[in-house]
């Protein structure tokens, strides 16, 4: 195994591991070179947490996504014909986007790119910054080979973004957002060359040729952050806040409510089960200030599906239940306060400490993100199996559950202080000397 092989099984959890084996496996089925590319290999080389898993094959990444579909049990989230991308889910919630190595071109800027097969070469000399533009192969015959034509690794080393060419911005201008976003996330500078790139296209005002679909995704890009609220200050101080809304350019931007969600999301330990759908809480902060059809036009102009818009405007009325459930005074144990929570949105839960002034509502909720989540997780697949249960069917879940209630309402031992030994008697202070 190569040392970036060992790297990655170091970086991946245990589902994120299971469907990088699936997808090499059927690749390998039908002959077909595949590749993990871009933000995944930044973050392994860079440090940082895996937020996202891609793969570049060079072949239709339609038909291994079919077959991942009908033999390994993933969902088709949705797809791209232009530029032949394929979203899916697997069991488990791991997601990915299985891509085909392709080259696009630009007529002019803003506009849709033609899009060709390439080898993966080409495909990475054609991506947006150098440290997206790194692939490592796991095709059977070059297995753990770093693929890396414009040298990232040197400039995650340098924490440098780089075009990777002088058109990187003008080609497709909503890399300008990119830009910043990965700026705030990585904490990199920006390298002299694309300063330059960058203020030139924003000079030439390119920054209004990003079509509305495109503000859309980058807008749920910015959800997705660790700290989206940082991000829409770069934006606002950068003078691009209003490319979503006019709105946000005429200062309703409400910062101080997203440094107050940044602060509740830190509350969540790291590895527990607590998935963030972002998008409708983000949303709600967002246009926190707006008035009715100042919301309506910023659903209009970036044409949010239905779902997305309901999550947002649903927050309130669900954030006002759910606090009536959260203060009953039947929640009198952990187990109880745990079997409340554990089936409710990551996002309603952390709106509910957002808004609410219930004293208790807020130790019951802070109580089941700090330490019955965290203490749930003790319950392993080991201890179901002890007692007598299968992991991950009906009865075995069911048994999980017991187990836990179990657990979470033990009363902690009592240490018995250990016994303090006699203290001897202080010696005698030294006789003091006679005077001569």
């Amino acid at each position: 195994m190569s040392d970036y092989m060992f790297m990655l099984d170091n970086h991946l959890s245990s589902e994120q591991s299971r469907m990088v084996a699936e997808v090499q496996a059927v690749a390998a089925n039908a002959n077909v070179n595949l590749f993990l590319t871009g933000g995944a290999l930044r973050d392994m080389l860079g440090g940082f947490p895996l937020r996202e898993i891609d793969f570049t094959v060079e072949a239709n990444p339609l038909k291994i996504a079919k077959t991942l579909e009908a033999r390994n049990g993933a969902r088709i989230l949705a797809s791209d014909d232009q530029r032949k991308t394929v979203a899916l889910e697997f069991p488990g919630g791991v997601t990915t986007t299985i891509g085909m190595a392709r080259l696009e071109k630009y007529g002019k800027p803003g506009s849709k790119p033609h899009v060709q097969a390439a080898t993966i070469h080409e495909d990475l000399r054609g991506r947006d910054f150098t440290v997206n533009a790194i692939a490592l192969s796991l095709s059977r015959g070059s297995r753990g080979l770093l693929i890396d034509p414009t040298n990232g690794a040197g400039d995650l080393e340098r924490h440098e973004l780089r075009a990777v060419s002088n058109y990187t911005l003008y080609d497709d201008p909503s890399r300008l957002l990119r830009l910043l976003r990965l700026k705030v996330r990585l904490g990199f500078n920006i390298e002299d060359r694309t300063r330059l790139q960058y203020e030139n296209a924003r000079e030439a005002g390119l920054e209004s040729r990003i079509p509305a679909e495109t503000l859309r995704d980058e807008l749920f890009h910015i959800a997705s952050e660790p700290d989206p609220g940082e991000v829409l200050n770069l934006l606002q101080q950068e003078k691009l806040i209003g490319l979503f809304s006019p709105a946000l350019a005429e200062g309703k931007l409400n910062l101080a409510s997203f440094q107050k969600l940044q602060k509740l999301r830190q509350l969540v330990p790291f590895g527990v089960p607590f998935h963030l759908q972002p998008i409708g809480i983000f949303l709600y902060f967002l246009t926190e200030k707006f008035t009715p059809k100042e919301r309506t036009a910023l659903i209009n102009l970036l044409d949010l599906k239905k779902a997305d818009v309901q999550a947002w405007q649903s927050l309130e009325n669900t954030a006002k239940k759910l606090e009536r459930d959260a203060k009953s005074p039947k929640l009198n144990r952990p187990s109880k306060v745990y079997a409340a929570l554990i089936k409710v949105p990551a996002d309603q839960i952390l709106f509910l400490l957002m808004k609410s002034s219930e004293r208790l509502v807020q130790d019951r909720v802070k109580n089941y993100l700090q330490k019955y989540l965290p203490a749930a997780q003790e319950i392993t697949d080991r201890e179901v199996i002890a007692a007598g249960g299968t992991p991950h069917t009906p009865k075995g879940e069911r048994l999980r559950e017991t187990l836990i209630a179990t657990h979470l309402d033990a009363r902690p031992k009592k240490v018995e202080p250990e016994p303090v030994a006699e203290a001897a008697a202080p010696a005698a202070p030294p006789a003091a000397p006679a005077r001569r």
